[in-house]
């Protein structure tokens, strides 16, 4: 069991969360995402996609222009190594993440990317399978949005009212 997350949900279900529409709508008009690289067939928002089957991680499926990611929460370390790497490569990405900052993989998002947004209360996930809104949720939520080729740092905080939630 991963030991870098202090979530009392299951593994199998806090993976399938999916983020919630109108949040992903905001942003996608703000940043036109191309393609979301942490999704399954049933909680997908882009056109295309890249599902656990074809690990983005691994197999080398591109992560062209702008991606969204909302990765599995058992295990957020790699997604953030892979997006450093691909940032590097001058790959966009935004990634939504609990607002841990106890654990390694925080720190290392925040110290690479251009941007953090903290969202200011807490965000109610949906349920893939039902797509109701599953409430609980135990921690505030943060995006870390590392633009292709810019630099600088900026912390923000915003309400989640913006997101029309």
């Amino acid at each position: 069991m991963n030991t870098e997350h202090k979530s009392n949900t299951s593994e199998v279900i806090r993976d399938l969360y999916q983020t919630p529409k109108q949040l992903f709508e905001t942003l996608d008009l703000e940043f036109g995402f191309n393609c979301d690289i942490a999704s399954s067939d049933e909680n997908h928002f882009c056109e295309d996609w890249i599902t656990q089957e074809e690990n983005a991680l691994k197999y080398g499926r591109s992560w062209g222009g702008v991606n969204w990611c909302n990765p599995p929460y058992s295990n957020i370390m790699p997604w953030v190594e892979a997006t450093i790497l691909k940032h590097k490569q001058g790959i966009t990405t935004v990634m939504l993440v609990p607002a841990d900052t106890s654990v390694k993989w925080f720190k290392e998002a925040f110290d690479s990317c251009n941007e953090v947004r903290f969202i200011s209360g807490r965000l109610s996930f949906i349920n893939a399978e039902t797509q109701k809104p599953v409430s609980g949720n135990n921690k505030g939520s943060v995006l870390f949005i590392w633009r292709a080729y810019a630099k600088g740092h900026c912390v923000t905080l915003v309400d989640r009212s913006d997101f029309n939630l």
